[in-house]
């Protein structure tokens, strides 16, 4: 017994020495030790999701910069002031409520009041920023601001559904917050997008100049996901075990064969429906288009001319009946690498019907053409004013000069009532498809190419 209180006795002893002795030191680590636990149990989940969390690291061609970003981003990390639904009509996001003053040439919007930009900052109508030509923006208050038109427009808030976003990728309301980003020599090389909401991943965007580019950095594993329409790509692909792919179409693409009107022999309207009839089926590559106006638009309408391939309407037409004739024309078709394909069946087909076509292939739309195969964006909207209007030299790529198009556009645009506007673009695609300044070919297939 008395063995046993001496042992008790001997480490009370050391212990109370060895605490003596080290003061300062068990002091500190307890302090140390107890900030840590805090600090674990606060941060843990954050660790804990970066840890566990699924990334995709995103590949997309193109040369962006920080105030031009592709619409996938742009959506991803910012709310626009209004939307448009699949029937057309308007509906508030970040604006609650608008007005109409002056005669239609001035819009006033009122902006929600309890938003916050992802930097923490209030939502105010100081930071918004649109670069509209011919509009002067006005901020009335924090709340309110005004957007006067030298001429009245009733369509103007269709131009109000893109993402509003704060320089530098600072946006509001929406499901992604910009992480980091890194630019070179002014273009952005890549973005990291920061999901707000659980479940979503974390995504990586890479800008590469050229597809070749892309596709290198995929096979170095460099990138996990990207889309192209490429079929020579995506056949690349078809035998990696660790890659899956998956077709899909895209509505809001739409390739199409311009014509320039104001060229010999192309003024000529049966010239042009000949050129229409003999083009090749092309379902390879996409689901055949009808109209300029996607299928997915509330606006679209069937109830147009359709050019099947017909060698025979299209020689009746061409003026090219005679198979032993020489060709009556020799046009130069421009087009870009990734259409040459295409372009190149489009080819074989005008000369089985007479017609002599030179391919070029450009990195850029031309000032001057015979005939021009590329893809192109149908507005949401379906007032495409800029495209075929007779007054739009610069976008209006055809030339394209006939005054119902003109008129039926321009109706188009003082029109607010979806009933009444979808009217007018029925017409309007009617007579756009009858007079053929363009033939649209198809919606093309997108192609997922995603590591497993």
């Amino acid at each position: 017994m008395k063995s046993l209180f001496k042992r008790i006795r001997h480490a009370y002893w050391l212990l109370t020495h060895f605490v003596r002795k080290n003061f300062r030191f068990l002091s500190i680590s307890f302090v140390v030790g107890f900030f840590l636990i805090i600090v674990f149990i606060n941060f843990f989940p954050f660790v804990q999701s970066i840890l566990t969390r699924k990334n995709q690291t995103i590949g997309v061609v193109g040369q962006y910069s920080l105030q031009s970003l592709p619409a996938e981003v742009t959506q991803l990390i910012s709310s626009p002031l209004i939307s448009i639904d699949s029937e057309g009509d308007i509906n508030p996001v970040l604006a609650h409520s608008w007005e109409i003053l002056n005669q239609g040439k001035t819009y006033r919007f009122h902006l929600k009041n309890d938003l916050f930009w992802t930097d923490k900052r209030p939502f105010k109508a100081q930071d918004v920023r649109y670069n509209f030509q011919d509009v002067e923006v006005q901020v009335i208050d924090d709340y309110t601001i005004d957007f006067k038109l030298k001429q009245a427009l009733n369509i103007f808030p269709i131009y109000l559904t893109q993402p509003v976003i704060k320089h530098p990728l600072v946006g509001v309301g929406a499901l992604y917050s910009v992480d980091r980003y890194k630019v070179k020599d002014d273009l952005l090389q890549s973005v990291s997008l920061s999901p707000n909401k659980d479940g979503l991943p974390y995504k990586i965007y890479k800008f590469y100049n050229t597809e070749e580019d892309l596709v290198n950095e995929y096979k170095k594993g460099e990138i996990t996901f990207f889309k192209t329409s490429n079929k020579s790509v995506k056949d690349v692909f078809m035998k990696w075990n660790n890659t899956k792919i998956t077709k899909d179409i895209n509505p809001t693409e739409l390739m199409t064969l311009f014509m320039n009107t104001q060229n010999e022999p192309m003024s000529d309207r049966d010239f042009r429906k000949g050129l229409a009839y003999a083009i090749p089926d092309l379902q390879e590559f996409g689901v055949p288009a009808k109209s300029p106006i996607p299928s997915t638009s509330w606006a679209y309408s069937d109830d147009v001319r359709q050019y099947p391939l017909n060698e025979e309407r299209a020689r009746s037409l061409l003026g090219t009946d005679d198979k032993n004739a020489t060709a009556v024309a020799k046009l130069k078709l421009y087009t870009f690498f990734d259409y040459a394909e295409t372009a190149e069946l489009i080819r074989k087909n005008y000369q089985e019907v007479g017609i002599d076509i030179d391919i070029k292939v450009v990195s850029y739309i031309p000032d001057d053409f015979d005939l021009l195969l590329t893809v192109w964006n149908p507005p949401n909207d379906p007032d495409q004013y800029f495209f075929w209007h007779s007054t739009q030299t610069g976008s209006n790529l055809t030339r394209f000069n006939n005054q119902k198009i003109d008129l039926l556009l321009e109706q188009g645009r003082r029109v607010v009532n979806v009933s009444q506007r979808k009217s007018i673009y029925a017409d309007f695609q009617k007579t756009l498809t009858d007079e053929v300044p363009a033939r649209f070919l198809y919606h093309p297939y997108i192609f997922t190419v995603q590591r497993k």
